[in-house]
Protein backbone atom coordinates (compact mmCIF):
# COMPACT_ATOMS: atom_id res chain seq x y z
CA UNK A 1 0.00 0.00 0.00
CA UNK A 2 1.17 3.29 -1.27
CA UNK A 3 2.36 5.63 1.58
CA UNK A 4 2.36 9.36 1.51
CA UNK A 5 4.79 10.90 4.15
CA UNK A 6 6.03 14.24 2.68
CA UNK A 7 2.95 15.85 0.91
CA UNK A 8 2.69 18.38 3.77
CA UNK A 9 6.80 19.31 4.16
CA UNK A 10 6.81 19.32 0.90
CA UNK A 11 7.99 22.78 0.24
CA UNK A 12 10.68 22.39 2.74
CA UNK A 13 11.46 18.74 1.45
CA UNK A 14 12.96 20.51 -1.70
CA UNK A 15 14.71 23.69 0.14
CA UNK A 16 16.31 20.97 2.94
CA UNK A 17 16.73 17.84 1.48
CA UNK A 18 20.74 16.76 0.11
CA UNK A 19 20.82 15.79 -4.00
CA UNK A 20 23.06 13.32 -5.01
CA UNK A 21 26.46 13.41 -5.78
CA UNK A 22 27.83 13.79 -8.96
CA UNK A 23 30.22 10.64 -8.30
CA UNK A 24 26.75 8.37 -8.35
CA UNK A 25 25.38 9.50 -11.44
CA UNK A 26 29.08 8.66 -13.03
CA UNK A 27 28.69 5.49 -11.85
CA UNK A 28 25.44 4.99 -13.16
CA UNK A 29 24.94 6.31 -16.50
CA UNK A 30 27.46 3.59 -18.09
CA UNK A 31 25.92 0.73 -17.24
CA UNK A 32 23.04 2.33 -19.32
CA UNK A 33 23.06 0.69 -23.14
CA UNK A 34 20.56 3.07 -23.77
CA UNK A 35 19.77 6.67 -23.33
CA UNK A 36 16.68 7.72 -24.86
CA UNK A 37 13.75 7.24 -22.44
CA UNK A 38 14.10 7.34 -18.05
CA UNK A 39 11.65 6.55 -15.40
CA UNK A 40 12.11 8.47 -12.40
CA UNK A 41 10.14 6.61 -9.79
CA UNK A 42 8.83 8.15 -6.18
CA UNK A 43 10.37 11.70 -8.16
CA UNK A 44 9.95 13.55 -5.38
CA UNK A 45 10.36 17.45 -5.95
CA UNK A 46 12.29 15.98 -8.91
CA UNK A 47 15.84 16.37 -8.55
CA UNK A 48 17.06 13.18 -9.68
CA UNK A 49 14.92 13.72 -13.02
CA UNK A 50 16.69 17.20 -13.41
CA UNK A 51 20.30 15.37 -13.29
CA UNK A 52 18.82 12.65 -16.08
CA UNK A 53 17.14 15.23 -18.11
CA UNK A 54 20.81 15.96 -19.23
CA UNK A 55 21.54 13.00 -20.31
CA UNK A 56 18.20 10.97 -22.02
CA UNK A 57 15.89 12.52 -24.35
CA UNK A 58 12.67 11.80 -22.56
CA UNK A 59 12.32 11.30 -18.93
CA UNK A 60 9.48 10.61 -17.23
CA UNK A 61 8.97 11.47 -13.78
CA UNK A 62 6.06 10.15 -11.45
CA UNK A 63 5.08 10.43 -7.24
CA UNK A 64 2.28 10.01 -5.19
CA UNK A 65 2.24 13.73 -4.31
CA UNK A 66 0.43 16.02 -6.12
CA UNK A 67 2.34 18.62 -3.62
CA UNK A 68 5.74 17.50 -4.21
CA UNK A 69 5.72 17.77 -7.52
CA UNK A 70 4.63 21.29 -7.63
CA UNK A 71 8.03 21.61 -6.31
CA UNK A 72 9.65 20.33 -9.28
CA UNK A 73 11.78 22.04 -11.93
CA UNK A 74 9.83 22.29 -15.29
CA UNK A 75 12.05 20.94 -18.04
CA UNK A 76 11.53 20.78 -21.61
CA UNK A 77 11.92 17.12 -21.72
CA UNK A 78 10.78 16.24 -18.32
CA UNK A 79 7.30 15.09 -17.98
CA UNK A 80 5.57 14.87 -14.35
CA UNK A 81 2.69 12.33 -13.10
CA UNK A 82 0.97 11.23 -10.14
CA UNK A 83 1.17 7.61 -10.16
CA UNK A 84 2.45 5.10 -7.58
CA UNK A 85 5.66 3.09 -8.07
CA UNK A 86 3.32 -0.22 -8.30
CA UNK A 87 0.86 1.50 -11.27
CA UNK A 88 2.48 3.74 -13.90
CA UNK A 89 0.61 4.92 -16.86
CA UNK A 90 3.43 3.99 -19.38
CA UNK A 91 3.50 1.08 -22.03
CA UNK A 92 5.14 -1.65 -21.90
CA UNK A 93 9.03 -2.60 -23.15
CA UNK A 94 9.44 1.86 -22.91
CA UNK A 95 12.15 2.43 -20.81
CA UNK A 96 16.12 2.49 -20.62
CA UNK A 97 16.60 3.00 -17.13
CA UNK A 98 14.53 3.32 -14.00
CA UNK A 99 15.63 4.58 -10.84
CA UNK A 100 14.08 5.32 -6.99
CA UNK A 101 15.66 7.85 -5.04
CA UNK A 102 15.44 6.84 -0.95
CA UNK A 103 11.73 6.16 -1.53
CA UNK A 104 11.82 2.09 -3.01
CA UNK A 105 11.30 1.24 0.86
CA UNK A 106 8.05 2.38 0.99
CA UNK A 107 6.92 -0.12 -1.97
CA UNK A 108 5.55 -3.16 -2.32
CA UNK A 109 8.07 -5.08 -3.48
CA UNK A 110 6.36 -7.32 -5.20
CA UNK A 111 3.78 -5.40 -7.05
CA UNK A 112 6.32 -2.68 -7.83
CA UNK A 113 9.15 -4.97 -9.51
CA UNK A 114 5.76 -7.03 -11.37
CA UNK A 115 5.76 -3.08 -13.34
CA UNK A 116 9.25 -2.43 -13.19
CA UNK A 117 9.88 -5.99 -15.72
CA UNK A 118 6.29 -4.51 -17.45
CA UNK A 119 7.41 -1.38 -18.69
CA UNK A 120 11.45 -2.05 -19.04
CA UNK A 121 12.68 -2.38 -22.45
CA UNK A 122 15.78 -4.67 -23.19
CA UNK A 123 18.49 -4.60 -21.46
CA UNK A 124 17.23 -2.17 -18.88
CA UNK A 125 18.85 -1.11 -15.84
CA UNK A 126 17.32 -0.65 -12.87
CA UNK A 127 18.97 1.62 -9.99
CA UNK A 128 18.09 2.13 -6.26
CA UNK A 129 19.69 4.48 -4.05
CA UNK A 130 19.18 5.91 -0.74
CA UNK A 131 21.40 7.67 2.45
CA UNK A 132 21.69 7.16 6.02
CA UNK A 133 21.84 9.21 9.43
CA UNK A 134 24.31 12.02 8.95
CA UNK A 135 27.32 12.70 10.87
CA UNK A 136 29.23 15.41 12.06
CA UNK A 137 32.27 13.44 13.46
CA UNK A 138 31.41 15.46 16.70
CA UNK A 139 30.93 12.77 19.51
CA UNK A 140 28.75 14.85 21.26
CA UNK A 141 26.86 16.38 18.56
CA UNK A 142 26.43 12.80 16.75
CA UNK A 143 24.89 11.20 19.92
CA UNK A 144 22.43 13.87 20.30
CA UNK A 145 21.23 13.25 16.66
CA UNK A 146 20.81 9.70 17.02
CA UNK A 147 19.40 9.91 20.25
CA UNK A 148 16.81 12.15 18.62
CA UNK A 149 16.28 9.66 15.90
CA UNK A 150 15.93 6.42 17.85
CA UNK A 151 14.20 7.96 20.73
CA UNK A 152 12.46 11.39 20.65
CA UNK A 153 10.95 10.23 17.50
CA UNK A 154 11.47 6.63 16.94
CA UNK A 155 8.03 5.78 18.08
CA UNK A 156 6.71 7.41 15.27
CA UNK A 157 9.11 6.37 12.13
CA UNK A 158 6.83 3.76 10.17
CA UNK A 159 8.48 0.36 10.06
CA UNK A 160 9.55 1.04 6.87
CA UNK A 161 12.43 3.10 7.74
CA UNK A 162 14.64 0.76 9.28
CA UNK A 163 15.41 -0.68 5.35
CA UNK A 164 17.21 2.42 5.09
CA UNK A 165 19.27 1.80 8.35
CA UNK A 166 20.21 -1.50 6.79
CA UNK A 167 20.80 -0.08 3.41
CA UNK A 168 18.52 -2.73 1.94
CA UNK A 169 19.53 -5.31 2.77
CA UNK A 170 16.26 -7.42 3.62
CA UNK A 171 14.14 -5.58 0.56
CA UNK A 172 14.60 -8.15 -2.40
CA UNK A 173 16.56 -7.00 -5.82
CA UNK A 174 15.91 -9.61 -8.20
CA UNK A 175 18.03 -8.57 -11.35
CA UNK A 176 20.71 -9.41 -13.20
CA UNK A 177 24.37 -8.29 -12.94
CA UNK A 178 23.99 -6.59 -9.79
CA UNK A 179 26.40 -3.71 -8.82
CA UNK A 180 26.49 -1.69 -5.54
CA UNK A 181 28.71 0.96 -4.27
CA UNK A 182 28.60 3.66 -1.78
CA UNK A 183 28.73 7.46 -1.79
CA UNK A 184 29.02 10.28 0.20
CA UNK A 185 27.27 13.65 0.29
CA UNK A 186 29.08 16.38 2.22
CA UNK A 187 27.84 19.63 3.54
CA UNK A 188 28.25 22.63 5.46
CA UNK A 189 25.09 23.83 7.73
CA UNK A 190 24.27 26.13 10.09
CA UNK A 191 22.22 24.80 12.69
CA UNK A 192 19.07 26.56 12.18
CA UNK A 193 19.14 24.56 8.80
CA UNK A 194 20.20 21.17 10.27
CA UNK A 195 16.81 21.64 12.41
CA UNK A 196 14.79 22.49 9.17
CA UNK A 197 16.09 19.21 7.67
CA UNK A 198 14.99 17.19 10.76
CA UNK A 199 11.42 18.89 10.08
CA UNK A 200 11.50 17.05 6.96
CA UNK A 201 11.87 13.50 8.58
CA UNK A 202 8.59 11.72 8.12
CA UNK A 203 8.95 10.75 11.90
CA UNK A 204 8.35 14.25 12.84
CA UNK A 205 5.61 14.70 10.63
CA UNK A 206 3.82 11.91 12.15
CA UNK A 207 4.82 13.16 15.24
CA UNK A 208 2.75 16.28 14.82
CA UNK A 209 -0.11 14.23 13.39
CA UNK A 210 -0.50 12.92 16.88
CA UNK A 211 0.41 15.79 19.34
CA UNK A 212 -1.70 18.48 17.10
CA UNK A 213 0.85 19.92 15.21
CA UNK A 214 3.10 20.26 17.67
CA UNK A 215 7.04 20.36 16.54
CA UNK A 216 9.22 17.71 17.34
CA UNK A 217 12.27 19.42 16.55
CA UNK A 218 11.87 21.88 19.21
CA UNK A 219 12.89 19.08 21.96
CA UNK A 220 16.25 19.40 20.84
CA UNK A 221 16.68 22.56 19.36
CA UNK A 222 18.52 24.30 21.91
CA UNK A 223 21.23 21.42 23.01
CA UNK A 224 21.61 21.10 19.22
CA UNK A 225 21.98 24.77 19.11
CA UNK A 226 24.48 24.87 21.46
CA UNK A 227 26.71 21.99 20.91
CA UNK A 228 26.79 23.13 17.36
CA UNK A 229 28.04 26.72 17.74
CA UNK A 230 27.96 29.61 15.64
CA UNK A 231 28.44 29.47 11.65
CA UNK A 232 28.37 26.32 10.01
CA UNK A 233 29.38 22.37 10.51
CA UNK A 234 30.76 19.82 8.31
CA UNK A 235 28.31 17.12 7.99
CA UNK A 236 28.85 13.61 5.95
CA UNK A 237 25.47 11.56 4.04
CA UNK A 238 26.73 7.93 4.03
CA UNK A 239 25.24 7.04 0.29
CA UNK A 240 24.50 3.74 -0.60
CA UNK A 241 23.29 2.75 -4.25
CA UNK A 242 22.40 -0.97 -6.22
CA UNK A 243 21.76 -1.75 -9.99
CA UNK A 244 21.05 -4.25 -11.85
CA UNK A 245 19.62 -5.08 -15.40
CA UNK A 246 15.88 -5.69 -15.11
Amino acid sequence: MALDRFSAQAAQYARYRIDYPAELYAWLLPQVANHLRAWDCATGNGQVAAVLARHFREVEATDLSASQLAEAPRLPNVRYQVATAEHSPFPDDYFDLITVGQAVHWFDSEAYHREVRRVAGPGATLAEWGYGLSQTGDDAMDALIRRFHDDTVGPYWDANRWHVLDEYARLPFPFARVRRARFEVRKKWSAAWYLDYLRTWSAVANYGRQHEGADAVLLVADELTRLWGQGEREITFPVFARAGVV
